[in-house]
């Protein structure tokens, strides 16, 4: 019988693992156990029974078998921008060594391993004039982001998801087993796999289309925060009337006094407007005008740049921070609406949140993709973001803060929501993973993991039972 979690693992079991691995595989308390299991958010520490740094596929079968022999549920995490569960009593498979990237510019695809992130593409893409699709932060995992759908402030309502342009995806099975996955020999597999994260198996490698774009005109326009009922009328105005080349967002910001920020940022109440357009930089000048006209601006970013500069359109956090995040598909961003946000997270509100955004999505990204995938934020006109930095001592309070935002806008809210902007306290059970997903999805889903995960293995996450 195996062992169930949280048994102490044998040391010759260990031992046997050790000499199967290229890479390391280290207990609590060895040299190099921290380094393992460092993650993005500082809040959501990992405290895995046994941890794996995979150099290849071969490391991630080796530690799925053994994983499965002992009993212990497993773990993933390349970038580690988004942690769910502690993976305590479990076993936590690392790929931030499977480095490798080829670019067949002939063919326009790319393929990557598990442990490559976007800032690792971008350059290797723009030596040939080519861009994926790449989301708001490029210092995050390739494979994370595509499986979770992911949606680009740049190229997502021209193209759709980055999930849509996927070719074939390499993934280690809960019986230990390699699979080249396309939408033609697996397709429901392929299907959940795009969408749903990391339920059914460990994907080492995947193959994608890339695109003719090497530049845009983007950037962030940064407005007084006292001027966000003008700036947001504005732009609700102004959004029927761009093309699908053009996408944008707003955020409403409180930032930290830092150097790092330029100083009329620093410790200041803004709205955040972020456009990434397609077209020329002179035609991207005549569209924005309105929008530039409804406020002074304290900081105008946004002009003419190379693809490898689209962070600088959202200017994401790059360094490790403690944080607590909600979100919400939306499904109209009407007058209502938007006064409704000024009223939340104003000039006069006492919000404390450092950042609530709302996307506007639409375009490629309402379209079903050539061979279909599970991403749940199909046809949402409107996602919304919160964000609450802070030490684990601050959490009821930022928590409630978070609540009281997001739950404000909740006469607005979609019946879905979108997988990569989940925290690890939403969906956190079927019932709450059904509403992301919706039912019928959901229940394809179930049926999915029953097949190729039936006991569940691949559970710390934003978890699908077994139907």
């Amino acid at each position: 019988m195996s062992k169930t979690p949280g048994v102490a693992l044998r040391p010759e079991d260990v031992t046997a693992l050790r000499r199967s691995l290229y890479g390391p595989a280290v207990l609590p308390g060895e040299e190099g156990y921290e380094a393992e299991c460092a993650t993005f958010n500082l809040v959501c520490g990992l405290r895995p029974a046994l941890a794996v740094g995979a150099t290849c596929a071969a490391d991630v079968r080796e530690a799925v078998r053994f994983a499965t022999a002992n009993g212990l549920p497993v773990a993933v995490k390349s970038a580690a921008h988004q942690m769910v569960g502690a993976a305590e009593g479990g076993l936590l498979i690392t790929t931030r060594r499977m480095k490798d990237i080829t670019v067949d510019a002939d063919n326009r695809t790319v393929g990557v391993e598990a442990g490559v992130c976007w800032s690792d593409v971008l350059p290797r893409t723009a030596e040939f004039g080519l861009a994926p699709v790449v989301g708001s932060a490029p210092n995050v995992g390739v494979i994370g982001y595509t499986l979770g759908g992911g949606q680009s402030p740049l190229l997502g309502r021209t193209h759709g998801y980055a999930a849509d342009h996927v070719r074939w995806l390499d993934v280690v099975t809960a019986d230990g087993e390699l699979r080249r996955v396309t939408p033609h020999d697996e397709p429901d597999l392929f299907w959940a796999l795009l969408g749903c994260k990391g339920n059914f198996g460990v994907v080492t490698a995947i193959e994608f289309e890339v695109f003719p774009v090497s530049r845009f005109y983007g950037g962030g326009i940064y407005f007084p925060g006292e001027h966000l009922e003008q700036v947001l009328e504005a732009w609700r105005a102004w959004l029927p009337t761009v093309g699908e080349d053009m996408t944008s967002s707003i955020g409403v910001q409180r930032l930290p006094d830092l150097p790092v920020l330029p100083e009329p940022l620093r410790g200041a109440f803004t709205v955040h407007l972020r456009i990434g357009y397609l077209g020329s930089a002179a035609d991207g000048a005549e569209l924005v005008a309105p929008l530039r006209a409804a406020a002074p601006a304290l900081l105008d970013l946004v002009g003419e740049k190379p693809f490898t500069a689209i962070g600088e359109i959202h200017m994401d956090p790059v360094d490790p921070l403690p944080y607590f995040d909600r979100s919400m598909g939306l499904a109209e961003f009407s007058e209502k609406t938007a006064q409704a946000l000024v009223e939340l997270a104003g000039a006069d509100s006492g919000c404390t949140l450092a950042n609530v955004e709302i996307r506007a999505l639409g375009g490629a990204l309402d379209r079903e993709p050539q061979f279909p995938n599970s991403v749940a934020g199909r046809g949402l006109p409107y996602t919304l973001f919160a964000l609450a930095p802070g030490a684990p001592d601050h959490a009821e309070q930022l928590r409630a803060e978070l609540e009281r935002v997001v739950d404000g806008l909740t006469p607005w809210a979609a019946d879905r929501g979108m997988a990569n902007f989940l925290s690890p306290e939403e969906a956190t059970d079927a019932e709450g993973m059904r509403a992301v997903f919706g039912p019928e999805r959901y229940d394809r889903l179930a049926a999915v993991k029953k097949r190729h995960d039936p006991a569940n293995v691949f559970r710390f996450n934003h978890n699908v039972t077994p139907a």
